[in-house]
């Protein structure tokens, strides 16, 4: 599944774990200022942020461009001496620029949240009569947000367009990999599905996840210092009375108890789904070998294969059913969470109109975050699922031993042929 597309696997993605912790500490530390020797110095930090799309070419962000390029080129020249890899360019820099994309939507997203304070309040003090505007000024601000969304959807599509070729040629290699090994390989129940299908839902899961976490711990990175900030605003919680960084902590608690309450409701998906793949695989084999044997896809044999089809779905559907209920109710509740946690201090007149909704899109932003394995949970559950799939495929590669109900399969071939 890795070492098809990533040269030593085990060792790539620990060395690039702890590379990228290297690059992104040595930046927060050091690296940022050193922008200042070429001209580029980071923002004095009592100066407001640039607002709209201008902010992606201010001088500290054209440093940072420069520092990330320097960073990957370093990664890449290392694993090309130390262990070239004929899908490296793809494996370590197109991996590389997925990275970088999610940075750049992330920051977009700070974009935006910038905006919402002044344009808001710009409203507010308009519908108040108490900050007269121009209809001019009205659609400017209204200008620099489709600005920033358009920059977000143009680099949306890209990266949807770059991903899919990421994606099939991480099949490709798997592909190549399985097909290297078929002599071994077309014994094993379904070899067929587990290279045709299960190496694509593989990729393609993997890549979302993996950027989708990466993602998160991006989000948390850039809006945990502006829940920070704005938690000066906002001290108080409901029941709680004071609280200090009351947003950060309000955020923390209800992504930690949604993501628990997650976990234990979807706890026995993953065997049923990795069930699923087997008894439906069986009832697939059974067909196709009716196809060209007389004496194979009985009627007594196809009953007693859909049936077990049947029984499987039927106890995926009931515990999909609470699963379900509770990650549901959680996704309605989290919509209005901010708002009731600002209660007292909009009661209080403490926050304007700008200011809450800095804070809603903030907070939503970083308990999203928290909640990565509450949104990615079903998503896990059939990873999980294909992932046993292939991993007992790799067995026979490895000469490893297999899974029981593989043993079965092969025990069954044996006594048939």
């Amino acid at each position: 599944m890795f070492i098809s597309f990533f040269p030593k696997p085990k060792l790539f993605f620990i060395s690039a774990v702890l590379w990228s912790l290297a690059a992104v500490l040595f930046w927060f530390f050091a690296g940022r200022d050193f922008g200042a020797y070429l001209g580029m110095p980071p923002a004095a930090p009592d100066v407001p942020p640039v607002v709209g799309i201008a902010i992606f070419a201010t001088k500290p962000f054209i440093w940072f461009y420069i520092y990330y390029t320097i960073c990957v080129a370093i990664f890449y020249a290392f694993w090309s001496w130390y262990s070239p890899h004929p899908w490296q360019a793809w494996s370590i820099l197109g991996s590389a620029l997925i990275l970088f994309i999610i940075y750049f939507q992330v920051q977009v997203d700070v974009a935006i949240n910038n905006w919402y304070g002044p344009f808001w309040d710009m409203v507010q003090g308009a519908m108040a009569k108490t900050a007269p505007i121009t209809i001019d000024q009205y659609y400017t601000g209204f200008a620099t947000f489709a600005g920033l969304a358009f920059v977000g959807v143009f680099v949306s599509v890209l990266t949807a367009f770059f991903v899919s070729h990421y994606i099939f040629r991480w099949r490709i290699a798997m592909n190549g990999y399985y097909m290297d090994h078929w002599s071994k390989l077309r014994h094993i129940e379904g070899a067929s599905q587990r290279v045709q299908e299960d190496t694509m839902r593989f990729s393609t899961i993997m890549e979302g996840l993996g950027t989708n976490f990466v993602q998160s711990i991006m989000t948390l990175i850039a809006f945990l210092p502006v829940l920070l900030h704005l938690s000066v605003n906002i001290t108080e919680l409901p029941f709680f009375g004071h609280v200090p960084n009351a947003l950060v902590v309000a955020a923390i608690f209800w992504s930690i108890l949604g993501t628990i309450t997650i976990a234990v409701a979807g706890m026995k998906l993953p065997g049923l789904q990795f069930r699923n793949q087997r008894v439906e695989a069986a009832y697939r084999k059974e067909l196709v070998y009716g196809e060209d044997h007389d004496d194979r896809a009985q009627p007594v044999t196809v009953r007693e294969l859909f049936d077990n089809v049947r029984r499987n779905y039927f106890r995926m559907y009931f515990h999909y059913v609470y699963f379900n209920v509770v990650r549901y109710m959680y996704g309605q509740a989290n919509g209005i969470f901010s708002f009731l946690i600002m209660g007292p201090s909009i009661v209080a007149g403490k926050i304007t109109l700008g200011l809450m909704n800095q804070v809603a899109f903030a907070f939503s932003q970083v308990t999203s975050s928290f909640q990565y394995l509450v949104t990615s949970w079903s998503t896990i559950v059939e990873l999980l699922s294909v992932y046993k799939r292939l991993r007992a495929f790799e067995s026979v590669i490895y000469d490893e031993p297999l899974p029981e109900i593989d043993e079965r399969y092969l025990k069954t071939q044996s006594e048939d042929a």
